[in-house]
């Protein structure tokens, strides 16, 4: 039997996953299709089928990915001396626009999540995750007296994920709107 190369596995791993997010950003869901898929990354059906056993597989991966993405970012944020000051700079205009394909992959998997239920189950997983993760950041600041002690860390993390989510998709839904005053504003209210 052949031996696997980490590296060499993770790497094709990850072009299937890249070339995934452009075709759902692009196709939508539903419009995207295994060998449209299997085009953009430059690979047979057979290969993405070792890798990934459907098109729900693949959005499952790309969750689990955002989500150690999430962690690593909320992870430099907690060694920052001040929570709230790395909170706000996360805040960022230019850190924003690398959210911009994420968004469009973001609003499509929620317009799917509406009619197909095990995609639906794994946003809502991996929002649940998202926002204990933002939870856990709160405390934190808490702890440290930097955030207000009553405060419910849940439900403001939960308040927090929706202000993020629209922002995210304000261009979008609003291209002509000044996203530098615009996250100026996000950053005052947190």
């Amino acid at each position: 039997m052949r031996k696997v190369d980490p590296q060499k596995h993770e790497t094709k791993r990850r072009r299937i996953l890249d070339a995934a997010a452009r075709c759902f950003a692009r196709d939508g869901f539903r419009g995207a299709s295994i060998s449209g898929i299997c085009a953009e990354a430059g690979i047979s059906p057979g290969l993405l089928y070792h890798y990934f056993a459907s098109k729900e597989a693949i959005i499952a991966a790309m969750t689990e990915s955002g989500l150690d993405y999430a962690a690593a970012r909320f992870g430099q944020m907690t060694a920052e001396e001040d929570i709230v000051q790395a909170l706000v700079a996360e805040l960022d205009w230019e850190k924003m626009q690398e959210w911009r394909p994420l968004a469009l992959l973001s609003l499509e998997m929620a317009a799917e999540a509406g009619r197909n239920p095990a995609i639906a189950s794994l946003l809502q997983e991996h929002s649940r995750k998202l926002r204990s993760l933002l939870a856990e950041h709160l405390r934190l600041g808490q702890q440290r007296g930097q955030i207000d002690a009553t405060l419910d860390a849940d439900l403001a993390a939960s308040v927090l994920m929706s202000v993020i989510d629209g922002a995210k998709s304000l261009p979008i839904k609003d291209p002509a709107v000044d996203m530098v005053a615009a996250l100026g504003s996000m950053r005052r209210m947190v």
